[in-house]
């Protein structure tokens, strides 16, 4: 998975949520910004049907407007009215009038019990947002949560992979080290069903390969990806039932994705399956 500039992934994220917004609800207007690392504001970022660059680069503090409201109370938010609601702070007002926004709702985006962004969806009339907007604007946060929450634990499973350097005078720890490439590579190749954009799950996958130690995978041996989630699983220790587990699925199927591929490699131990899987590339 190749690296982005801080916080590109997750503007990323931030920008489909709300073509997905505005798609699923009619809302003319969504926007959205994440909260600045090591600061205490949001910036918008990001813009859908924008009329204006008046909300643009905005910094919102918590507490402040209806957007800062949601960060800190960490809660959706919405107002039928924005210029008159006295259920906000007005320190706002000139650039969303100069969008022309009435109606608008705000949602964080929490992560870890901490607010990494916030959405936004607006119409420009005053009136009751109802609660098929309202939901839709709070699955649409709860989409980018899990998006982030993934790439996080992406993240970390790749740190552990990585070795650490020799101290001198000390064994280097190699064996330990391959034991962490492979207890990652298990839980990344687990991680990947759960992912929802194909892009990123591809992006995973890529990086599992980057894990594997051997040549590509034999041509003369294909397994099938479930297979080698299963493998991978087993070579990081997992019993079946344990495997089932990781990959959301019951331990017979566990037993006939490792009986397959048993019988693709030509082994007839779970022991002799991993053995040949790395030989073949499949496994680091």
């Amino acid at each position: 998975m190749t690296a982005d500039p801080v916080g590109a992934g997750d503007a990323v994220e931030i920008r489909g949520a709300l073509a997905r917004l505005r798609h699923a609800t009619g809302l003319p207007v969504a926007f959205g910004g994440l909260v600045e690392p090591g600061r205490r504001q949001m910036r918008i970022s990001e813009l859908s049907g924008t009329a204006t660059p008046a909300l643009s680069a905005l910094a919102v503090t918590p507490g402040n407007g209806l957007g800062g409201k949601a960060v800190a109370l960490a809660r959706p938010c919405a107002v039928a009215d924005y210029s008159v609601s006295r259920r906000i702070s007005h320190e706002y007002d000139a650039p969303v009038a100069a969008e022309g926004l009435r109606a608008v709702v705000a949602v964080p985006v929490v992560v870890r019990r901490r607010v990494r962004a916030v959405l936004y969806g607006a119409l420009r009339t005053a009136r009751p947002l109802g609660d098929r907007t309202l939901g839709a604007a709070v699955q649409a946060a709860r989409d980018v949560e899990q998006a982030l929450v993934v790439r996080e634990e992406v993240a970390e499973l790749m740190a552990a992979a990585r070795p650490e350097p020799p101290v001198s005078g000390v064994p280097d720890g190699a064996g330990a080290a391959r034991e962490r490439v492979r207890e990652a590579h298990a839980a990344l190749r687990a991680l990947a069903p759960r992912i929802a954009d194909p892009v990123l799950r591809a992006e995973l996958l890529d990086a599992c390969a980057l894990l594997t130690a051997g040549p590509s995978p034999a041509a003369a041996v294909r397994l099938a990806p479930r297979e080698v989630d299963v493998l991978a699983c087993v070579a990081a220790g997992a019993t079946n039932g344990e495997a089932a587990g990781r990959l959301g699925v019951t331990a017979e199927t566990v037993k006939a994705y490792l009986r397959s591929a048993m019988r693709k490699l030509g082994v007839r131990t779970r022991g002799q399956a991993v053995v040949a899987a790395r030989r073949a590339g499949w496994l680091p």
